[in-house]
């Protein structure tokens, strides 16, 4: 079950759009950071189940946040949310451990499915 989410990205108005596309009523907490390396240091402070996560952003990139936070927890949940919609980007995202990737901006109905699928695999992990 996802209680706590995490948003990385360099842009507050990314940040503030996808917190508009979280469903509200699920009680969800969110944090957010703006660039990899706050991304990576709140990761290991809260422990997030879900992480939203940008590739290009200042100080740490995208890439080298998830390679990161896949080194602190194999089983985390890391959502690409990026414009780079590259074959190549999307590949090496998922080579790292990225979970899926959704394109930006986010959609109410993209971030919904995401998130519904982080709860059918976490589920499944029981």
């Amino acid at each position: 079950m996802i209680k706590k989410i995490l948003i990385v990205d360099d842009s507050p108005v990314s940040i503030k759009i996808m917190k508009s596309c979280i469903p509200k009523d699920k009680g969800y907490e969110l944090f957010d950071a703006a660039d990899g390396r706050i991304g990576v240091d709140l990761f290991k402070q809260i422990r997030p189940e879900l992480t939203f996560m940008d590739l290009t952003m200042p100080v740490m990139n995208g890439f080298e946040a998830l390679e990161e936070i896949i080194k602190l927890d194999a089983s985390a949940m890391v959502v690409i949310a990026t414009a780079d919609i590259q074959v190549r980007a999307i590949a090496r995202a998922h080579d790292l451990g990225a979970f899926s990737v959704i394109k930006k901006p986010p959609t109410k109905e993209n971030v919904a499915a995401a998130i519904a699928e982080v709860e059918n695999e976490l589920a499944g992990r029981g």
